[in-house]
Protein backbone atom coordinates (compact mmCIF):
# COMPACT_ATOMS: atom_id res chain seq x y z
CA UNK A 1 0.00 0.00 0.00
CA UNK A 2 2.74 2.26 0.28
CA UNK A 3 4.64 1.10 -2.79
CA UNK A 4 3.62 3.20 -6.21
CA UNK A 5 3.10 -0.32 -8.24
CA UNK A 6 -0.31 -0.57 -9.83
CA UNK A 7 -0.43 -3.90 -11.38
CA UNK A 8 0.32 -7.31 -9.28
CA UNK A 9 1.32 -10.27 -11.69
CA UNK A 10 1.36 -14.19 -9.80
CA UNK A 11 -0.22 -17.38 -10.49
CA UNK A 12 -1.71 -16.63 -6.86
CA UNK A 13 -2.43 -13.49 -5.44
CA UNK A 14 -3.97 -13.07 -1.59
CA UNK A 15 -5.39 -10.29 0.42
CA UNK A 16 -6.27 -10.63 3.83
CA UNK A 17 -7.22 -7.35 5.67
CA UNK A 18 -9.37 -7.16 9.18
CA UNK A 19 -12.78 -5.71 9.48
CA UNK A 20 -13.67 -2.41 10.79
CA UNK A 21 -17.37 -1.38 11.45
CA UNK A 22 -18.24 -4.33 9.09
CA UNK A 23 -15.90 -2.96 6.25
CA UNK A 24 -12.59 -3.73 5.00
CA UNK A 25 -10.04 -0.91 6.66
CA UNK A 26 -9.84 2.73 4.58
CA UNK A 27 -6.56 2.08 3.23
CA UNK A 28 -7.54 -1.18 1.95
CA UNK A 29 -10.41 0.07 0.14
CA UNK A 30 -8.27 2.20 -1.52
CA UNK A 31 -5.35 -0.37 -2.51
CA UNK A 32 -7.74 -2.39 -4.04
CA UNK A 33 -9.12 0.98 -6.10
CA UNK A 34 -6.03 1.67 -7.43
CA UNK A 35 -4.78 -1.69 -8.38
CA UNK A 36 -4.96 -4.47 -10.98
CA UNK A 37 -4.53 -8.10 -10.35
CA UNK A 38 -3.37 -10.30 -12.89
CA UNK A 39 -3.67 -13.77 -11.66
CA UNK A 40 -5.33 -17.08 -12.19
CA UNK A 41 -6.68 -17.28 -8.56
CA UNK A 42 -7.68 -14.30 -6.27
CA UNK A 43 -8.48 -14.65 -2.90
CA UNK A 44 -9.47 -12.24 -0.07
CA UNK A 45 -9.70 -13.19 3.53
CA UNK A 46 -10.69 -10.97 6.00
CA UNK A 47 -10.61 -11.26 10.22
CA UNK A 48 -13.36 -10.28 12.17
CA UNK A 49 -13.82 -10.26 16.27
CA UNK A 50 -17.60 -10.27 16.60
CA UNK A 51 -19.85 -10.32 13.49
CA UNK A 52 -18.46 -10.32 9.47
CA UNK A 53 -21.98 -9.10 8.26
CA UNK A 54 -22.15 -8.59 4.85
CA UNK A 55 -18.75 -7.55 4.32
CA UNK A 56 -17.06 -10.05 1.74
CA UNK A 57 -20.42 -9.71 -0.22
CA UNK A 58 -20.61 -6.36 -0.69
CA UNK A 59 -16.66 -6.35 -1.47
CA UNK A 60 -17.23 -8.66 -4.17
CA UNK A 61 -20.10 -6.53 -5.75
CA UNK A 62 -17.76 -3.04 -5.23
CA UNK A 63 -14.87 -4.60 -7.16
CA UNK A 64 -16.56 -5.47 -9.71
CA UNK A 65 -16.37 -1.99 -10.74
CA UNK A 66 -12.22 -2.16 -10.46
CA UNK A 67 -12.55 -4.81 -13.48
CA UNK A 68 -11.97 -8.30 -11.53
CA UNK A 69 -13.48 -9.99 -9.12
CA UNK A 70 -12.47 -12.77 -6.33
CA UNK A 71 -12.52 -16.36 -6.91
CA UNK A 72 -12.36 -17.16 -3.37
CA UNK A 73 -13.46 -15.29 -0.93
CA UNK A 74 -13.99 -16.03 3.51
CA UNK A 75 -13.97 -14.78 7.27
CA UNK A 76 -11.60 -15.87 10.35
CA UNK A 77 -13.20 -15.49 13.32
CA UNK A 78 -10.54 -14.03 15.79
CA UNK A 79 -10.43 -11.99 19.16
CA UNK A 80 -12.18 -8.81 19.31
CA UNK A 81 -10.19 -5.92 20.73
CA UNK A 82 -12.08 -3.03 19.53
CA UNK A 83 -11.79 -1.80 23.13
CA UNK A 84 -14.63 0.62 23.04
CA UNK A 85 -17.13 -2.12 23.11
CA UNK A 86 -15.20 -5.18 24.53
CA UNK A 87 -12.94 -6.32 27.55
CA UNK A 88 -10.49 -8.18 26.29
CA UNK A 89 -10.28 -10.80 29.31
CA UNK A 90 -13.37 -11.49 28.72
CA UNK A 91 -12.70 -12.15 25.04
CA UNK A 92 -10.20 -14.18 25.73
CA UNK A 93 -12.28 -16.49 27.70
CA UNK A 94 -14.17 -17.43 24.16
CA UNK A 95 -11.21 -18.06 22.70
CA UNK A 96 -11.95 -22.07 22.43
CA UNK A 97 -15.17 -22.24 21.61
CA UNK A 98 -14.19 -20.28 18.30
CA UNK A 99 -11.85 -23.34 16.89
CA UNK A 100 -10.02 -20.77 15.32
CA UNK A 101 -6.96 -23.00 14.09
CA UNK A 102 -8.99 -25.80 12.57
CA UNK A 103 -11.16 -22.73 10.35
CA UNK A 104 -7.82 -21.78 9.60
CA UNK A 105 -6.82 -25.14 8.07
CA UNK A 106 -10.05 -24.95 6.07
CA UNK A 107 -9.38 -21.95 4.39
CA UNK A 108 -5.97 -22.69 4.06
CA UNK A 109 -6.90 -25.86 2.38
CA UNK A 110 -9.57 -24.58 0.15
CA UNK A 111 -6.65 -22.33 -1.10
CA UNK A 112 -4.11 -24.97 -2.03
CA UNK A 113 -7.27 -26.52 -3.57
CA UNK A 114 -8.17 -23.43 -5.65
CA UNK A 115 -11.70 -23.47 -4.37
CA UNK A 116 -14.45 -21.18 -5.52
CA UNK A 117 -16.11 -19.86 -2.94
CA UNK A 118 -18.05 -16.58 -1.92
CA UNK A 119 -20.05 -16.45 1.47
CA UNK A 120 -23.64 -16.46 1.13
CA UNK A 121 -25.37 -13.44 2.48
CA UNK A 122 -28.51 -13.31 4.60
CA UNK A 123 -31.34 -10.38 5.14
CA UNK A 124 -29.53 -10.57 9.10
CA UNK A 125 -25.97 -9.58 7.87
CA UNK A 126 -27.40 -6.86 5.27
CA UNK A 127 -29.09 -4.69 8.16
CA UNK A 128 -26.06 -5.29 10.29
CA UNK A 129 -23.97 -4.11 7.23
CA UNK A 130 -26.73 -0.70 6.51
CA UNK A 131 -26.53 -0.36 10.22
CA UNK A 132 -23.03 0.58 10.31
CA UNK A 133 -22.60 2.63 7.32
CA UNK A 134 -22.79 5.71 9.05
CA UNK A 135 -20.39 4.42 11.17
CA UNK A 136 -18.12 4.18 8.70
CA UNK A 137 -18.51 7.43 7.39
CA UNK A 138 -17.37 8.05 10.83
CA UNK A 139 -14.38 6.83 10.89
CA UNK A 140 -12.76 7.55 7.81
CA UNK A 141 -13.01 11.06 8.90
CA UNK A 142 -9.72 9.73 10.31
CA UNK A 143 -10.26 11.64 13.61
CA UNK A 144 -10.74 8.77 16.39
CA UNK A 145 -7.12 9.59 17.67
CA UNK A 146 -8.91 12.34 19.04
CA UNK A 147 -10.04 9.95 22.12
CA UNK A 148 -6.87 9.01 22.77
CA UNK A 149 -5.16 9.72 26.00
CA UNK A 150 -1.93 9.53 26.83
CA UNK A 151 -0.77 9.38 30.38
CA UNK A 152 2.16 9.72 32.37
CA UNK A 153 3.20 6.26 31.70
CA UNK A 154 4.68 7.24 28.29
CA UNK A 155 8.26 7.12 27.72
CA UNK A 156 8.83 8.56 23.97
CA UNK A 157 9.86 5.17 23.25
CA UNK A 158 8.27 5.61 19.70
CA UNK A 159 6.67 1.93 19.02
CA UNK A 160 3.27 3.98 18.37
CA UNK A 161 4.88 5.89 15.25
CA UNK A 162 6.43 2.47 14.46
CA UNK A 163 3.41 0.48 14.63
CA UNK A 164 1.01 2.96 13.08
CA UNK A 165 0.37 2.01 9.69
CA UNK A 166 -1.32 5.73 8.67
CA UNK A 167 1.79 7.67 9.62
CA UNK A 168 -0.27 9.49 12.03
CA UNK A 169 1.37 9.39 15.04
CA UNK A 170 4.50 11.78 16.04
CA UNK A 171 6.52 11.33 19.27
CA UNK A 172 9.47 13.93 20.54
CA UNK A 173 9.09 15.74 23.38
CA UNK A 174 4.76 14.72 23.34
CA UNK A 175 3.23 11.80 21.39
CA UNK A 176 0.81 13.66 19.03
CA UNK A 177 -1.97 12.30 16.85
CA UNK A 178 -3.19 13.50 13.01
CA UNK A 179 -6.58 13.56 11.35
CA UNK A 180 -5.75 10.04 9.90
CA UNK A 181 -6.10 7.44 11.95
CA UNK A 182 -7.37 4.35 10.67
CA UNK A 183 -9.04 2.75 14.06
CA UNK A 184 -6.95 -0.37 14.17
CA UNK A 185 -5.70 0.97 17.56
CA UNK A 186 -2.57 -0.81 16.88
CA UNK A 187 -0.46 2.17 18.78
CA UNK A 188 -2.76 1.01 21.82
CA UNK A 189 -2.34 -2.30 21.77
CA UNK A 190 1.41 -2.01 21.18
CA UNK A 191 2.88 0.15 23.77
CA UNK A 192 4.65 -1.22 26.14
CA UNK A 193 3.76 1.09 28.37
CA UNK A 194 0.07 0.83 28.09
CA UNK A 195 0.09 4.19 28.21
CA UNK A 196 -2.52 4.78 25.47
CA UNK A 197 -6.09 4.94 26.34
CA UNK A 198 -9.28 5.63 24.67
CA UNK A 199 -11.62 7.98 26.84
CA UNK A 200 -14.60 5.31 26.62
CA UNK A 201 -12.65 1.53 26.95
CA UNK A 202 -14.12 -1.35 28.48
CA UNK A 203 -10.55 -1.80 30.16
CA UNK A 204 -6.76 -1.34 30.30
CA UNK A 205 -6.20 -5.00 29.45
CA UNK A 206 -4.13 -5.22 25.74
CA UNK A 207 -4.11 -7.78 23.27
CA UNK A 208 -2.18 -8.63 20.11
CA UNK A 209 -1.60 -12.35 18.46
CA UNK A 210 1.12 -13.95 20.46
CA UNK A 211 2.78 -15.61 17.23
CA UNK A 212 3.44 -11.80 15.64
CA UNK A 213 6.38 -10.08 18.04
CA UNK A 214 6.20 -6.04 18.20
CA UNK A 215 9.50 -6.23 15.86
CA UNK A 216 7.99 -7.95 13.28
CA UNK A 217 4.82 -5.77 13.26
CA UNK A 218 6.99 -2.81 13.45
CA UNK A 219 8.95 -4.66 10.47
CA UNK A 220 5.84 -5.33 8.11
CA UNK A 221 5.00 -1.72 8.40
CA UNK A 222 7.74 0.25 7.44
CA UNK A 223 8.03 -1.77 4.27
CA UNK A 224 8.87 0.84 1.51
Amino acid sequence: MKENQRVYTNEEIGIVFPLYCLNPPKMVREFLYRTKFETKYLFAIATYGNLPGAAMQELQNTVKDYGYQFDYMNTLLMVDNFLPNFEINEELSKLPQKNIQEHMNQITNDIKNHKHFIPDTTERDRVLSDMCKSLLIQQDKGEAAKSFIVTQKCNHCGVCVKVCPAANISASAQTTFGNQCESCYACIHACPQNAIHLKNEKSPVRWRHPEVSLEELIASNQQI
